[in-house]
């Protein structure tokens, strides 16, 4: 071997050696993957949550079998049902009576049979009616029983079932023929022959009890954005009482301020320039007011929340825990989120805490705004809960959950990952303080939360719901609005009833109420409703009698009856309100848990007006009632399409029963005036656009429970706070030098529409 080839394998080697040594630093300064380890046990669960769990879709099926095969009438699939049809219109689960479940809860008692609760449209009989049955037991139903007298005290009208998919379609249907009477009109105002105007129903449907005459603004399509901020001012009345559809009408129509009785004579005024008609161009989906495509290409990622050991929570079919808290979680297809026996530290403090429905009125000087008063309860606000975006609607390593609902469909329908449950660090200290006098220490706790979301699109408008369970043993409920604003066609004295926000568009003013029930169960059932707020007393200065002081002073009242404890919308209300138990803590305080309201709501609605008893809750902010398991919520879905006679009147459950040492119930409202304006759009935006409540521990423990937790913080100057023995904090780098592990980005909540 010579010289030149004993210097080339040398070469060789040195290189080889490199490349190696290049690789192993590499790989040191790759961080591992996260070591997930489980969260601290805490679950005693034992399957007893399942009493309160939403159907399985198999449950479902066997409901649907059992009616089909044991109500003797024939029953068409609701997807395909007329008006002079039988169908199944929903089924959901039957929660058992509060007594029976704390029977089985707390004293050991049996199970209570499972049981759905079935809603069927009977249009093929002599009296059309609305008829829900309980069926059971499940998973394999032998009963049923009729249930609609004993609720609502008689048979539900038909005229109030809500509007199903294929009574749209039909209504569209209808729309589509008629418009074919106006070619010429459509030409010139909207460049278009009818068949890519998208319409948007309105709400309620009438003036009086059996009306079901609505009407639908017309809104140019532009594939890929929310046709919400395109209407074209072209609004028509269909009326659509009849069981048979070939009767339907339409009755009436608008345009741009005015008035027509067809659209034939619509188009005799346009084609003898008896109309001014505004010439709207046909939007380009490049160019339309409203898209939200990205305008730019992506930037770096912004901070990413990660568990560098995995989720300290845990979650087991309906029931999840974190830090001594467990929640029984839900989705009701009409009125959304649910929770049951909520538990801190192995105590009840709340029994339900559930959505009750949620308010959109408009104004306007369009007929579809003026008389839109949305209650989306009859729409679905459960049903209509998508699947969630991962790492946008909630963390991206947040735990999804499945949701399944039975409604207008003789088969089970699932929004997989449509409920999400996560650890929020709220980047701010739950509590902290750092002592300069005396001796010098630090300490202080991070503000870490569970959080339970859900986010339902309700035509334009995507709600955020927000439960979060602090480690102070408070729970916060929160709801944020976004999503795109509803529009009319700017003409006249628009800027009356909202802003311009377009070429041819207003915003228009709306008032969003949110309802809530909240049976709160503090340290036992029986509770009582105290307040306290702040006086001033002047009296002479004890130790300087010439002088005088304005002394502050509390103010404490145990309210005795239910008249008492309903607080109208925007009056003056005791700055404390709590539910106290007849036990004292340590210091001889009742036990007791505060509702805390954060809400800029406006008027309901007059209650001289035809169809506020139907929101009638919308008068109080909060009022405290006798719990009855005859007034299980505060509205029904039936409300909408009949405000006039209300199924369900709130105003009816306050009767001014005592509410001393009783099982009481807490319905709360939230809300707020949203007038629209050029920067809601594309979209309203959830910075300042969210309200909601808190439920705070007032004197129910004996300190403040989280300082038990193990994430408190404690180091004084006379230690090394970069010690990990001394300060959890110094162990991050060591700790959470892991890359978490991501599971691929996956979307399917196109998948069942």
């Amino acid at each position: 071997m010579n010289v030149k080839t004993v210097l080339i394998l040398l070469v060789l080697a040195l290189a080889t050696i490199f490349a190696l040594v290049c690789v192993l630093l590499t790989r040191a300064r790759t961080p591992s993957a996260c070591q997930h380890q489980p969260p601290e046990q805490e679950d005693t669960d034992d399957g007893q949550s399942l009493v309160f769990a939403d159907l399985t879709p198999d449950e479902m099926v066997q409901v649907v079998r059992y009616l089909q095969g044991n109500l003797g009438v024939q029953l068409v699939d609701a997807s395909r049902a007329k008006p002079s049809d039988n169908c199944i219109a929903s089924v959901d689960v039957q929660v058992p009576a509060k007594a029976e479940v704390l029977r089985f809860l707390d004293g050991g008692g049996a199970r209570p049979p499972r049981e759905a609760l079935a809603v069927l449209y009977f249009g093929n009989q002599p009296d059309p009616n609305v008829t829900e049955y309980v069926v059971g037991p499940l998973p394999r139903p032998v009963y049923h029983r009729d249930v609609t007298v004993q609720k609502y005290g008689g048979k539900v009208p038909y005229h109030r079932r809500p509007v199903t998919g294929k009574e749209y379609v039909d209504i569209n249907t209808l729309i589509q023929r008629e418009l074919r009477k106006a070619p010429r009109f459509l030409a010139a105002c909207c460049e278009s022959d009818g068949t890519d105007l998208a319409i948007l129903t309105t709400a309620p449907r009438g003036f009086k009890s059996g009306d079901r005459a609505t009407w639908f603004v017309l809104f140019h399509n532009v594939a890929g954005t929310g046709y919400y901020l395109l209407p074209v001012g072209l609004e028509v009345l269909v009326e659509h009482k009849d069981l048979h559809v070939s009767r339907w009408r339409l009755r009436q129509v608008f345009y741009n301020g005015r008035y027509f009785a067809s659209v034939e004579d619509l188009e005799s005024a346009f084609t003898t320039d008896l109309l001014e008609v505004v010439r709207m161009e046909k939007p380009q989906a490049e160019a339309v007011l409203g898209s939200m495509r990205p305008r730019h290409p992506p930037g770096s990622p912004g901070p990413l929340q990660y568990e560098p050991q995995g989720p300290r929570y845990s979650v087991r079919d309906n029931y999840v825990t974190f830090q001594g808290w467990s929640i029984t979680f839900g989705m009701n297809p009409n009125s959304g989120p649910r929770l049951f026996d909520i538990r801190y530290r192995g105590e009840r403090i709340v029994y339900e805490l559930s959505l009750q429905e949620a308010l959109a009125l408009y104004g306007s000087n369009c007929p579809g705004g003026m008389s839109t008063r949305y209650l989306d309860g009859s729409f679905g606000i459960g049903r209509f809960a998508y699947e969630l975006v991962r790492g946008l609607d909630c963390p991206y390593t947040a735990t999804y959950v499945d949701r399944h609902y039975l409604v207008e469909s003789d088969t089970p329908k699932t929004n997989q990952n449509s409920l999400c449950i996560f650890e929020h660090d709220a980047a701010v200290p739950l509590r902290r303080h750092f002592s300069d006098l005396q001796s010098l220490y630090y300490g202080g706790l991070r503000k870490n939360t569970l959080v339970i979301r859900a986010i339902s699109t309700l035509i334009n408008y995507d709600y955020i719901w927000d439960f979060m369970f602090h480690g102070s043993g408070a729970m916060e409920v929160r709801v944020h609005a976004t999503g795109y604003i509803s529009s009319s066609f700017f003409h006249g004295r628009g800027t009356d009833y909202g802003n311009r926000v377009g070429p041819h568009t207003l915003g228009t003013m709306h008032l969003h109420h949110i309802h809530y029930k909240v049976d709160l169960d503090v340290a036992g059932q029986l509770n009582s409703l105290e307040t306290q707020d702040m006086g001033y007393q002047l009296m002479k200065d004890p130790w300087s009698m010439q002088n005088t002081i304005e002394r502050l002073y509390l103010r404490r009242k145990r309210l005795e009856r239910e008249d008492e404890a309903a607080f109208p919308l925007n009056s003056p209300m005791p700055r404390y309100v709590s539910f106290a138990s007849p036990k004292p803590n340590k210091w001889g305080h009742p036990r007791s848990y505060r509702v805390q309201i954060t809400s800029f709501a406006g008027e309901h609605l007059p209650t001289s007006s035809s169809m506020e008893r139907s929101i009638s809750w919308g008068r109080y902010q909060l009022a405290v009632t006798r719990r009855k398991e005859e007034e299980p919520t505060s509205t029904s879905i039936y409300n909408q399409n009949d405000p006039w006679t209300p199924t369900v009147a709130f105003a009816d459950f306050i009767d001014n029963d005592t509410i001393t040492n009783e099982d009481l119930v807490a319905w709360i409202s939230v809300g707020f005036l949203h007038v629209p304006h050029a920067e809601d759009v594309p979209n309203t935006v959830t910075v300042g656009n969210g309200v909601g409540f808190f439920l705070r521990p007032y004197n129910y423990f004996d300190e403040d429970p989280s300082v038990d937790s193990p994430d408190s913080i404690y180091f004084s100057g006379e230690q090394d706070a970069g010690a990990c023995g001394s300060n959890p904090l110094a162990c991050l780098p060591s700790t959470a030098a892991c890359a978490p592990h991501l599971p691929p980005f996956h979307y399917g909540g196109f998948l069942n529409l």
